[in-house]
């Protein structure tokens, strides 16, 4: 078997992390890394292990392409398919009032609101994969962040009530210890 490795191949490089190639040179790999974005790598660079190896083919067809930067982005981005907000709360405004009536309230869409909080639990996820991942830290530190991230996810189970699925919503630490 040829040590040349293919397109969505996944790799750990001891530099840049976690990647994927995304597409062969004649001498290099274009790589796809998780913190550090696209690098051209050696085809002779034999330093990274190589979490999934795919075998090379010679010529990519572009319907290949497309499914391995979809499989790219959902395994490395942490970001994975929409989530719904539930249909109650669509076209709601969320209005925040200051006690002191000198000042103005303000109001903001539900779906706004909504979006941040998926991008705040998506990034939170992400950091999560990063933690567990990390070769830097010790097994003591990596628990010790698991649960101040615990504690994070539970903070935010208040805005569970805007989820439509009960699956996408936040997990505190009751909720964990019993899944």
């Amino acid at each position: 078997m040829s040590d040349l490795l293919g397109v969505g191949s996944r790799v750990n490089h001891p530099a840049f992390g976690f990647g994927v190639i995304t597409r062969l040179n004649i001498a290099a790999y274009d790589v796809c890394f998780q913190t550090y974005g696209m690098k051209i790598v050696g085809k002779d660079f034999k330093d990274w292990e190589v979490i999934e190896g795919l075998p090379a083919e010679e010529e990519v067809t572009f319907t290949a392409a497309e499914q391995s930067l979809k499989r790219i982005l959902r395994t490395w981005s942490g970001i994975g398919e929409p989530v719904a907000m539930s249909d109650k709360w669509k076209g709601g405004t969320m209005i925040l009032k200051p006690d002191d009536t000198n000042l103005q309230a303000k109001e903001i869409p539900i779906e706004t609101f909504f979006h941040k909080i998926v991008m705040v639990r998506d990034r939170l996820r992400v950091m999560e994969q990063r933690i567990n991942s990390s070769k830097n830290m010790s097994d003591e530190e990596k628990v010790n962040l698991q649960q101040y991230l615990t504690r994070i996810y539970g903070s935010l189970t208040t805005f569970n009530i805007l989820f439509k699925y009960k699956e996408k919503s936040f997990v505190g630490e009751r909720s964990k210890s019993l899944v």
